[in-house]
């Protein structure tokens, strides 16, 4: 039976996903806010913690909770180790604030408080005797002084007393705790790597680094290595290194029929080479890939393979394991299709097999075997058209052998199913992105992701292209659409990608009416000619240079839209948690047109004054404004420069007595 004198009710902690049934998740550095309603009959006082503890430990530590607004109380926590947290809440009445707030009320309706001082007292002396049975000799030494004086000198020096915020501090330490109200459950946070909350990918194809349309090697990435490190990026995204199947292969910009030079698609895994495990031939060798591994570390970047759990019909397995495909009534096994598309060159497993079981430890150790090779980050190809269960097992799985793998979700499908598969363990998601462009769009579906439930579990991470995917606005907008969506992506998101060379050289030829690449990497080996004056190198670099040097840029969920009075131009500030690193972002979204918009910029918030000039520095084209008052015209050229992203200076008083901007 509850101790009916444990008064204080907690309700609605957070952050939480589904009642406690999927962690919520936060990365290395950042602030975990824990939040609760608690409140109690009448009008005592409360004192509330946080109780938490690291994963594989026992050992609860505490923070103290402060009240917001409307019993809503808060407590952040800095997440300083890479392993998952489990925290609750504790509350209980505060007997010596809510006695000191009497005092207090009675004080000054010019009551009487010799009665209320002897109460305080012997709640202090009660105190005192606490703390020594807890061993804590010296605090009840402090205490002691304090409820001796509290009857024994006049009203006024008592009241000074009361406010000591020494004694309140040890009388909070040492308040008696056993009828105190603790919720229920013990809730999860798992803790993702830094790498999950500010990263930079660039996704190349290794087949085309070769020279003169040379089946390019492992050992031609390795020489790329220098030119993408010097653009910021963190992570060297590569498709499926693995051999690729010559029945049905498919041929240049997607044919059916291929010809005989014709390379095929990397996503047809497997060939009488290997499958997930093996490597192209022509790419190289396993201490190929090791080097590779070992180089891009040294420059300061992280290889993330391409998890395709799909087979062609040469892949070993279809041979060995039939079992785990699905045979159709001829016999055959069934492709994949989506009609009217028929993707005859992969076959996709069978979920529901009477061998589940061991086609889900086989599928687990494809990531496992990598693991081994060095490599910890991993892209995951359609992960929506595999079981959430196999994803939830499976990722747990990996993450038992390699706590910081980092698993990117390509699932461009619905919602609530790009939702699952993050609580069933993703770290990242592609998103909605690559199709928002309107001001109105851009700005629901950001705040969608950080002001709703998804912030909890869900990290999004915007990519203006892929591969696959050839927008049309990238299509008609000409170079200033690509540093449009590029500005857009590095600060809109924390996490943000391109696919490389056809990104940075603006290539938007596409197979007509469709938003397919013509002449698609995919299916064809391409020869990029990465020194040519126009590539965007310069400009992607500036872009990583400025998001590594500002912690404002560094997290998705800090972000605040403002008005610019121009439907075409989007305005925004990012800041880090202390306000003291401010960003305004304002973009032209119309990469053909100069726009003109007012900024309008909420000064308080930002503690400028509405009456002294501040400077605003463009980090993008190295120019410096001053600015007065809350509205600002600026105006946007798309041929020059379509976006800004202003450093806002504050305006400090020197011991001089005159003005200066930091």
């Amino acid at each position: 039976m509850v101790d009916g004198r444990q008064r204080v009710i907690i309700e609605n902690l957070s952050p939480q996903v589904e009642g406690g049934k999927f962690p919520a998740k936060r990365t290395l550095g950042e602030l975990l806010t824990v939040s609760a309603d608690i409140f109690v009959d009448g009008h005592d006082i409360l004192s509330a913690v946080v109780q938490y503890r690291l994963d594989n430990s026992s050992d609860y530590l505490e923070a103290a909770m402060s009240h917001q607004v409307n019993d809503r109380w808060t407590a952040a926590i800095r997440v300083r180790e890479p392993r998952d947290i489990f925290f609750t809440v504790a509350a209980w009445v505060n007997h010596f604030a809510t006695w000191r707030v009497q005092v207090k009320k009675k004080v000054a309706a010019g009551q009487d408080i010799t009665v209320e001082l002897m109460d305080g007292a012997n709640l202090i002396r009660t105190t005192a005797k606490r703390a020594a049975a807890q061993g804590q000799a010296e605090d009840a030494a402090i205490l002691e002084p304090f409820a001796a004086h509290l009857t024994e000198v006049p009203v006024t020096k008592a009241i000074a007393i009361i406010d000591d915020p020494l004694l309140a501090e040890l009388m909070n330490k040492h308040a008696a705790r056993e009828l105190r109200s603790r919720f229920p459950e013990e809730l999860r946070v798992r803790v993702e790597p830094r790498l999950a909350a500010f990263s930079s990918w660039y996704e190349l194809f290794p087949r085309s680094t070769g020279s003169a349309g040379q089946h390019g090697t492992f050992q031609d990435v390795i020489q790329q290595l220098p030119r993408i490190s010097n653009m910021g990026f963190d992570i060297l995204y590569l498709p499926p290194i693995h051999p690729i199947g010559e029945t049905f292969r498919k041929g240049r910009n997607n044919t059916p029929n291929a010809q005989p030079d014709d390379i095929g698609s990397p996503w047809a895994i497997g060939s009488a080479d290997g499958g997930h495990t093996s490597i192209h031939p022509e790419l190289g060798t396993m201490a190929d890939f090791n080097q590779l591994v070992t180089a891009a570390d040294k420059a300061g970047l992280a290889i993330a393979l391409d998890i395709a759990f799909q087979c062609s019909p040469d892949h070993p397995w279809v041979a060995t394991h039939p079992q785990w495909f699905q045979m159709r009534a001829d016999g055959s096994i069934q492709y994949a299709e989506n009609p009217p598309k028929k993707y005859q060159d992969i076959y996709p497993f069978d979920f529901e097999c009477e061998d589940w079981q061991n086609l889900w430890i086989a599928l687990r150790d494809v990531f496992l075997f990598w693991i081994e090779q060095g490599v910890k980050i991993f892209r995951v190809d359609n992960p929506h058209t595999k079981p959430f269960g196999f994803w939830f097992w499976c990722l747990e799985e990996v993450r038992k052998v390699c706590p910081d793998a980092l698993f990117l979700s390509e699932a461009f499908s619905r919602p609530k199913v790009m939702y699952r598969l993050a609580k069933a363990g993703f770290t990242q998601s592609y998103t909605y992105f690559t199709w928002r462009n309107s001001k109105q769009e851009l700005t629901r579906y950001v705040t969608e992701l950080v002001r709703t439930a998804p912030r909890n579990f869900f990290l999004p991470n915007f990519w203006p292209n892929t591969p696959d995917i050839l927008p049309e606005y990238l299509q008609y907008g000409g170079r200033p659409a690509f540093i449009v969506r590029l500005v857009l992506a590095a600060t809109l998101s924390s996490n943000y990608g391109i696919y490389g060379p056809a990104f940075e050289l603006c290539e938007d030829a596409a197979i007509e009416g469709s938003e397919e690449y013509l002449h698609s990497e995919k299916f064809e080996i391409r020869t990029w000619d990465l020194g040519r004056a126009d590539n965007l190198q310069s400009f992607i670099k500036r872009i990583n240079t400025i998001r590594k040097a500002h912690p404002a840029l560094q997290q998705t969920w800090n972000i605040e839209f403002l008005q610019a009075e121009n439907d075409f131009v989007l305005f925004f500030a990012k800041f880090d948690d202390d306000m003291q690193d401010i960003l305004l972002v304002a973009v032209n979204l119309d990469p053909h047109h100069r726009q003109s918009a007012w900024l309008n910029l909420p000064l308080k918030e930002f503690g400028l004054d509405e009456k002294q000039p501040y400077m605003v520095h463009d980090l993008l084209g190295d120019d410096k404004f001053i600015w007065q008052g809350h509205r600002n015209l600026m105006e946007l050229d798309p041929q020059i420069l379509p976006a800004r992203i202003f450093h806002l200076k504050k305006r400090l008083k020197r011991e001089t007595d005159f003005d200066y901007f930091m």
